[in-house]
């Protein structure tokens, strides 16, 4: 799965069947544009200052969802994108989105663990993942990508961040149950540089992206949504989440890294 909300419950006893409860997780976030926070506008000005890229660079998209990335990708550079997610559900709608934009011809869609890719070594020269890496690791995502890194390849990943060492102990708490992995954007700058990389820039999402792109449409789409217990406790958690980001947003967020294969 590609986003924050795509982890295991923060009470793992709270549903019987994991797989039921990632299937309520899928249900939830079908027919979004996104399946977490983002936004074109920010994502388009961080490719104009991308440094050293070739014309028409090989491009991965890695836990795409239904491709808001790569759609975006694929219309700013009119070349190729490889476009990577686990769940089939997404990919299926990423194929009909890419029909829709008439950009079929540039985006290849591959059901795949984003985490055991066997494509050649530098064999990219763009690497993109919006808020996918945590699935792995941030660290371990990167030293696994680093070799599908061209030798001026340019990975941007962006990972959910502490913005301040003053967290509050609800936020603590919260994040420590979610993502107990979570780092500083200094901690997520170091753990880039000993996975081979230099950090070229950082770029924090703005909150108001979280609500305008990502949380008011979820909420709306919670709202047309009755189900399975496992449905109910997703939604549950996602409000809960809401909440803590209402309240915390100047204390964490989503901060892109952009980082250089070049050493």
């Amino acid at each position: 799965m590609s986003y924050v909300t795509w982890q295991e419950p923060a009470n793992p006893y709270a549903v019987d069947d994991p797989a039921e409860y990632i299937a309520a997780l899928t249900d939830l976030h079908r027919g979004l544009d996104r399946q977490g926070p983002g936004d074109a506008a920010f994502s388009h000005q961080l490719l104009q200052h991308l440094p050293g890229l070739p014309p028409k660079p090989r491009i991965a998209d890695l836990g795409c969802g239904s491709g808001a990335g790569a759609l975006l990708l694929a219309k700013h550079y009119q070349c190729n994108v490889v476009a990577v997610d686990s769940s089939a559900v997404f990919i299926q709608e990423l194929v009909l989105r890419a029909q829709q934009a008439g950009l079929e011809a540039w985006v290849t869609p591959i059901q795949a663990d984003m985490g055991k890719l066997d494509w050649p070594e530098a064999s990219v020269d763009l690497l993109w993942s919006e808020g996918a890496a945590y699935n792995l690791g941030f660290e371990s995502a990167l030293r696994g990508w680093r070799p599908l890194l061209a030798e001026a390849g340019i990975a941007v990943v962006s990972e959910l961040s502490w913005f301040t060492e003053a967290v509050p102990e609800a936020a603590i708490a919260y994040w420590q149950q979610a993502y107990p992995t979570m780092g500083s954007e200094a901690e997520n700058i170091n753990r880039a540089v000993r996975a081979g990389f230099t950090v070229l820039s950082t770029q924090r999402l703005p909150s108001e992206a979280w609500w305008r792109n990502y949380y008011d449409p979820l909420r709306k789409r919670m709202q047309q949504l009755e189900g399975t217990p496992a449905l109910q406790e997703v939604i549950r958690e996602t409000e809960a989440e809401m909440a803590l980001f209402e309240n915390f947003s100047d204390c964490y967020g989503y901060t892109f890294y952009v980082l250089s294969a070049r050493s």
